[in-house]
């Protein structure tokens, strides 16, 4: 029941996923960070077991780290799509597999930005734009009709607040809040969350100006 989105700009990524942990049909925290920064300008949005995600991450970001340690300069995001990528397969042919999905978004100096969709079945596809997860099945439409290739920061954070609000309105399970991040030449930045109140508030506040007009 979890989400994650991604949009790739002209010079940034913006990853954005649900904050909720749940164990079958207990919610165990609202505030559980889904993003994960792997190295200085690639971050990871998973979804899936909580300790597959968990444990998945850490070994990409250590890895990642000894390479960099190894060689004096990090992998690219495309790289390291690759390198996630191929572990997951290894590991899918394995009697461990890990169940997880995700978005490896990334800034390249060199190539600029990328967005990479991965899922536990080691399918991976560079993407401007995607959705993971039940709420996928409400945002594809939504990233399809608003996204264009001149997305500036503040059109890609507009179309995630409308991606939230319809699955906060459709899907039957109360994903309330969302962590959003940003990755472009300056590193990983986090912007505000997404909530379900900052939302209610927005859409009352456009309510009431449109009565304000209409008398």
């Amino acid at each position: 029941m979890e989400t994650v989105i991604g949009i790739r700009g002209p010079d940034f990524v913006m990853l954005a996923a649900d904050c909720v942990q749940a164990s079958s049909i207990v919610v165990m925290k609202s505030d559980h960070n889904k993003i994960h920064k792997i190295a200085d300008k690639i971050a990871m949005a998973t979804i899936g077991d909580a300790g597959d995600s968990n444990q998945f991450t850490e070994f990409i970001s250590k890895n990642l780290a000894l390479y960099k340690m190894r060689n004096g300069y990090e992998l690219s995001p495309k790289a390291a799509a690759h390198f996630t990528r191929r572990n997951l397969a290894d590991y899918l042919r394995s009697r461990t597999p890990y169940q997880v999905n995700m978005f490896l978004g990334g800034f390249d100096d060199k190539e600029g930005p990328e967005l990479h969709f991965i899922d536990y079945l080691a399918n991976a596809k560079s993407l401007p734009f995607g959705a993971q997860g039940y709420g996928g099945y409400f945002s594809a439409s939504i990233l399809d009709r608003y996204y264009h290739d001149k997305l500036t920061e503040a059109e890609s954070y507009e179309i995630l607040k409308k991606c939230v609000a319809e699955i906060q309105k459709r899907l039957i399970v109360n994903l309330k809040n969302f962590n959003v991040v940003v990755i472009d030449k300056n590193g990983i930045k986090n912007l505000e969350p997404i909530t379900s109140v900052k939302l209610d508030a927005a859409i009352a506040a456009a309510q009431g100006a449109q009565g304000v007009r209409a008398h």
